[in-house]
């Protein structure tokens, strides 16, 4: 639907990276409109995991990932909705930052679903992700849900600050580089029982080595119980799917994508359906569709609203798992990188495959994965979830397990 398009403008995100002598050097592939989790559904074709040819880089975010394993980029962007920049990070053995909802502009990205998409940094070890999100992170007068107030989590427009400066943004008094200290020392982890006990068994021995590396380092590991993740990822797709459907329509032939005239012979229905049957690939389709039904009258309550109620379960679990402890810790993703090809006839199975990293856009929280270790001579991620704008609990714990 993009292939042709050229932005008019940067993205806030770009903008900044420029500003500080960043050297933009290419667009990566990525599951077509963020909807994938193997970068296989990208409208130019698959991308190859560096650690393995033969199996999917992860995604949607893929292609950046892929990038920075292989030596092509130092650094690269992504955007997770569900897990999409943790993923691929989990798959290729980098470093994949997803932050707190609102520490990182999302003016001009394309979106997918507004609630829940962050964009977010890689890099090849935690302190170089670390200090990508020092530049891209902070409030943007063009993006609303920047915004912060240190009463009730709104940023004032003006930037408006006491005489502390408490009512500053968090990225404005945070150096996220400078974290990457690798000091766990007192600090406590709680491993949610039910994010790692559905973890393949290659990838529990990895994560158990990594969290037993962790306490001789000084971390106490907690056990905590996150119920309502047994429903996160149905909750997920209904809430993610819904708003793609209504964000998806601004694709129509008129202002992107091919010209569906020639095809409709002037009849406007007949002409918006004949750009998207031939704009969207097959996922985005199914999503589309499966938005707009859970959308429909008749559904909503049954459908949308019930995930929205499942959201704030799934919110209301995290805040009491971190009454007990300071950062969360699971396996990044509950399997090793299938083969190319696998996933694709089972979309369901691709789905489940979120269960680790969905809850966390759910709940608006930050999120890191870094490589743990590996098996069969693939790598295994290790992720850390943390308290709204924590991410600086997250990436002191990340670069502990590095060294």
């Amino acid at each position: 639907m993009l292939a042709d398009y050229v932005p008019p403008y940067h993205a806030t995100v770009v903008e900044r990276l420029l500003e500080a002598g960043a050297t933009i050097v290419g667009k990566t592939n990525m599951d077509e409109f963020g909807m994938g989790g193997t970068t296989e559904t990208s409208a130019f074709g698959p991308t190859r995991n560096p650690a393995d040819p033969e199996r999917v880089p992860g995604g949607s975010s893929g292609g950046s990932a892929a990038a920075v394993a292989a030596g092509e980029a130092d650094l690269a962007l992504g955007s997770d909705t569900g897990g999409s920049v943790r993923n691929p990070a989990a798959f290729c053995g980098v470093v994949g930052i997803k932050p707190t909802y609102g520490l990182v502009s999302r003016y001009g990205l394309v979106a997918y679903a507004n609630s829940l998409e962050q964009i977010g940094p890689f890099g090849r070890s935690v302190e170089d992700a670390a200090a990508l999100l020092d530049v891209i992170a902070g409030p943007d007068e063009r993006d609303a849900t920047t915004r912060y107030d240190a009463a009730d989590g709104v940023w004032d427009a003006a930037g408006a600050t006491d005489e502390d400066g408490e009512d500053a943004h968090p990225a404005e008094a945070t150096e996220y580089a400078a974290a990457a200290d690798g000091d766990v020392e007192g600090t406590t982890i709680g491993v949610p029982t039910e994010l790692v006990d559905g973890a393949d068994d290659a990838v529990r021995a990895v994560f158990d080595d990594a969290l037993a590396a962790l306490s001789a380092r000084g971390a106490e590991t907690v056990e905590v119980s996150l119920p309502s993740v047994e429903h996160a990822v149905q909750a997920y797709y209904v809430i993610a799917m819904s708003e793609a459907s209504s964000n998806l329509a601004r694709f129509d032939g008129v202002r992107y994508g091919p010209d569906g005239d020639a095809a409709a012979g002037g009849d406007w229905n007949e002409s918006f359906a004949a750009v998207r049957e031939e704009g969207f690939g097959e996922e985005v389709k199914r999503r589309v569709l499966l938005g707009t039904y859970a959308l429909s009258a008749g559904y909503h309550d049954k459908y949308y609203e019930k995930a929205q109620d499942a959201r704030a379960w799934v919110k209301r679990d995290f805040e009491e798992a971190f009454t007990a402890a300071d950062v969360l810790a699971t396996p990044t993703m509950p399997v090793l990188p299938p083969k190319r090809g696998e996933s694709l006839d089972d979309p369901l199975s691709l789905y489940l495959m979120d269960a680790n990293t969905v809850p966390v856009n759910l709940a608006n929280l930050p999120a890191i994965s870094v490589p743990a270790g590996e098996s069969d001579g693939l790598p295994v991620g290790m992720q850390f979830v943390g308290p709204a704008f924590g991410e600086a609990s997250v990436i002191r714990a990340a670069s502990a397990v590095e060294g």
